[in-house]
């Protein structure tokens, strides 16, 4: 009689499998080879060799790696002086997402490509070189990053069984990407900074797209507060516009996220309203900036001091900050700074205003990356073992690591860090959960961001744990330093969330609310808010849907700005329109 595997025993041996690498025991001889043609450079690249492969022809397999069940297949292979007509060769042992290895591949047609992610070396004055892909004014995606070559999508048959050689040949460059040109109210104002040129070996840079007051004239004695809107990497100050929509609202394009059509007509709607209020008479004059710091680790450095990017804090708040005030008329004075932002611009916000007490008059943080690292997501980074998984006698449970407001799960936390993992090794995928490593780890022996935890297995290093905490746990370093810093950041502090956050950061906010409203002496006399069932990225708007309140930012906190300033600003401030 045939033995029969109990199912919760196959279902076990089943994720045991799904987590190990290749390990060769389904030997394949089959390997893709690729090259890059002299016209392309002489010189030698090193990089990070993507191999991309789809089962369709929808768009480039290079614009299809992702973290929902949709994905497409990348393996991935570091290349050091790689020259042209050398072959970087995949095979068995380069490790892969979704499926780890290239024996476990499914036969069939598919659509191949090869990418080279370049690298280049960096001379820290910490005394560690490293190798690491320079941004190329794109925001650190290394699929549109210009100078990254690649090849033309192919239509092959792959057959792990077999011992063929598929040759891809790469023949393309990605092109320069022409910056934005200055208008009458967006000025884009570049600074080398000092600081970040010191550390990384080799000149870098800060932009402020600045959104300029109605009106300014630098001979006026008008003096402006100054509204920091921390986010992503911006090719431009976003969400205004001097020119009526020109998209149809019916349009019938449906965007699954919000569930709506129509939405490039909302968005431009919303673009115009903002300038019919920057140019009204009676609307509050501020200057209004996004940064532009994209690093070589991700589209931006979370605006802190970081042991592996650098003194991106020091450099926006001394250097560049201060050069913006000077050129627009600032108020030059922490009374006169505010920050706001989401998702990561919501940690920005809380952090800077943690970090620079009085350099800066309040945050609106919504939707903020974790903020205790008790709730690092699913994680406790402080008490778990393993960060992929939670175990017990007899079984172990994946943790989940996005969903939607009803709860479905789309991904779990050791898939999306596969997938960064397949994308480079050593933390440099460019993505987010090796940026949050870089900025909040020491670095390691190699000079690179020491793990947080083993990307394969999961496994969680306590003593980096405790550098994290000890450093960047923002709700752990307000507790520690209440003493000191409470004074200063006292009505401040105002934080804002969904209560069902796709990558649950509802978690975090509520055990930091737990932290401020115990507070005294003095109390925080902040706010902190939920959006009952709202997900990622809810700002504390209760009256209107995401898809409208994520447009509002530079407008929405404006009641709450106004009244700090009334409590805060100096006799004879020279604020205008703003009725204090």
């Amino acid at each position: 009689m045939k033995k029969l595997i109990p199912i919760g025993a196959f279902l076990s041996l089943l994720m045991f499998v799904q987590c190990q690498p290749p390990t060769g025991d389904r030997a394949t001889s089959l390997t893709f080879s690729v090259t890059y043609d002299e016209s392309l450079g002489t010189e030698g690249f090193d990089g990070r060799m993507l191999l991309l492969i789809s089962n369709n022809d929808e768009r480039e397999p290079r614009f299809q790696i992702n973290d929902n069940d949709n994905t497409q297949q990348v393996f991935g292979l570091d290349v050091e002086g790689l020259k042209p007509g050398v072959a970087a060769v995949f095979t068995a042992n380069e490790f892969g997402y979704p499926i780890k290895g290239l024996s476990d591949f499914p036969a069939g047609e598919y659509y191949v490509q090869a990418l080279l992610h370049k690298y280049e070396t960096f001379n820290l004055s910490t005394g560690y070189t490293v190798k690491l892909p320079m941004d190329q004014g794109e925001g650190q995606h290394w699929n549109i990053s210009p100078k990254n070559i690649y090849s033309t999508p192919k239509k092959v048959r792959i057959d792990p069984s077999s011992s063929e050689v598929i040759e891809i040949k790469i023949e393309n460059e990605i092109p320069p990407i022409e910056p934005v040109a200055d208008s009458e109210y967006i000025k884009h104002i570049r600074i080398q900074s000092d600081l970040l040129t010191e550390f990384w070996g080799r000149p870098m840079y800060l932009q402020a797209n600045v959104l300029v007051p109605h009106g300014f004239n630098k001979e006026d004695a008008t003096e402006y507060p100054l509204m920091v809107f921390h986010g992503h990497f911006p090719n431009t100050f976003r969400g205004f516009r001097t020119e009526p929509p020109t998209a149809d609202p019916d349009d019938g394009i449906y965007t699954a996220r919000f569930g709506i059509t129509g939405y490039q007509y909302i968005q431009e709607k919303e673009a115009y309203d903002l300038y019919q209020k920057w140019v009204s008479d009676d609307f509050p004059r501020f200057i209004a900036i996004e940064i532009q710091h994209q690093n070589p680790y991700y589209d931006d450095s979370y605006a802190v001091n970081s042991a592996n990017i650098g003194p991106y804090g020091d450099a926006i708040t001394y250097e560049l900050i201060p050069h913006v005030e000077e050129m627009f008329n600032g108020v030059g004075e922490g009374w006169g700074r505010f920050l706001y932002g989401g998702s990561t611009g919501g940690w920005e916000a809380l952090a800077v205003q943690v970090f620079y007490p009085n350099e800066y008059n309040g945050c609106f943080a919504a939707c903020p990356d974790p903020i205790d690292f008790r709730a690092y997501t699913q994680v406790n980074l402080y008490e778990d073992e393993n960060a992929y998984y939670t175990t017990g006698q007899f079984r172990k449970t994946a943790r989940p690591g996005r969903r939607d407001n009803k709860g479905r799960l789309f991904a779990t936390l050791e898939m999306m860090n596969h997938r960064e993992m397949a994308l480079g090794s050593k933390g440099r995928s460019g993505d987010q959960w090796d940026i949050w490593q870089a900025v909040y780890s020491p670095a390691g022996e190699d000079g690179y961001p020491k793990p947080i935890w083993d990307k394969l297995t999961g496994q969680i290093d306590p003593e980096v744990a405790n550098y994290w905490k000890e450093n960047y746990d923002l709700r752990y370093i307000m507790e520690r330093d209440w003493a000191k810093i409470g004074k200063s950041l006292e009505g401040k502090v105002n934080i804002y969330c969904g209560d069902m956050d796709n990558y649950y950061l509802n978690n975090a906010v509520v055990l930091t609310e737990q932290f401020l409203e115990s507070t005294t002496d003095p109390y925080y006399g902040g706010e902190v808010d939920y959006g009952d069932m709202a997900e990622h990225c809810w700002n504390g708007d209760q009256e209107n849907p995401n898809h409208i309140s994520r447009l509002r930012y530079n407008t929405m906190y404006l009641p709450k700005i106004k009244d700090r300033l009334k409590a805060t600003a100096p006799r004879g401030h020279k604020l205008e329109n703003w009725g204090i």
